[in-house]
């Protein structure tokens, strides 16, 4: 692996990154800070290729592609991608997911939209120039959350929740949004100690066997839509401010295997 190629694509990003070896796992991608800031952090056990196969600077992106390389120091086909990058306060890194072909920042940008902002621009027939704007007509955008527009959507005022945090996991910085409505979803159980889940017919058979293993688990809901307006905030991100109710999507990055190398938490 070059890695003052690496180096020096990063900085063309307006980034630097620091590169070391790592014993066990077989890639690492974090981001850090030391004195002169933040920088990209890598990880690579032996065996593993690294390389920026993409570099927008007017964007500040850039496109990692990991390979393990075979007998002959080539790439072994396959491997990951992952996006780096500015967006608006701070630097970041998201894993693209494997079932999405990413040969360049573009194609990694279209692959981390979820499902209903890609619907969502062909609805409006949305110009091929404005589908990385942070705001266009088909959806706006707040780090990992897409938020599309329900128009004519009616609400009950005594379900609408005030300073709703959006969160993507307990280690996530949450966004917060002003006016939130939370619609249908999947009940189920989740276990206070292991946060094991169940369906509600399984815990309905486990309160008739075994009672006090039951109360363990409690109530959830899975899979609501989500529909929020008014101020959106996050402490690294521009508030948004959304004059109508949108429907709450986050970008594809937990779907992909490689998101288990990327301990960046915004």
């Amino acid at each position: 692996m070059d890695t003052d190629l690496l180096h020096e694509k990063f900085c063309r990003m307006g980034a630097r990154v620091k590169v070391h070896s790592a014993l066990v796992q077989r890639v690492a991608i974090d981001i850090k800070h030391d004195r002169r800031g933040e920088f990209f952090d890598v990880s690579v056990r032996e065996g593993v290729m690294v390389n920026a196969i993409d570099v927008r600077p007017r964007q500040r992106h850039l496109l990692l592609a990991v390979h393990d390389e075979d007998s002959l120091g080539l790439p072994i086909p396959g491997g990951q991608r992952f996006l780096c990058g500015h967006d608006e306060r701070a630097w970041f890194v998201a894993a693209v997911p494997e079932g999405r072909p990413a040969s360049n920042v573009a194609m990694a940008m279209d692959a981390l939209k979820p499902g209903i902002a890609r619907f969502a621009e062909a609805r409006v027939g949305l110009r091929f120039e404005k589908r990385h704007d942070r705001r266009n007509q088909a959806w706006v955008r707040q780090g990992e959350w897409f938020f599309v527009p329900v128009p004519g959507f009616r609400v009950f005022k005594s379900t609408v929740r005030r300073n709703e945090p959006l969160v993507r996991s307990n280690s996530n910085k949450p966004h917060t949004a002003e006016f939130c409505v939370r619609t249908g979803g999947e009940l189920i159980y989740l276990h206070q100690r292991s946060r094991a889940i169940i369906s509600a017919a399984t815990h309905r058979r486990l309160m008739k066997r075994n009672p006090a293993e039951a109360k363990l688990y409690s109530a959830q809901q899975q899979n609501m839509q989500v529909l929020v307006r008014g101020r959106i905030s996050h402490a690294d991100h521009k508030t948004i401010v959304l004059s109508d109710w949108h429907q709450v999507a986050m970008n594809t990055e937990t779907q992909s295997r490689a998101m288990r190398f990327v301990t960046f938490i915004d």
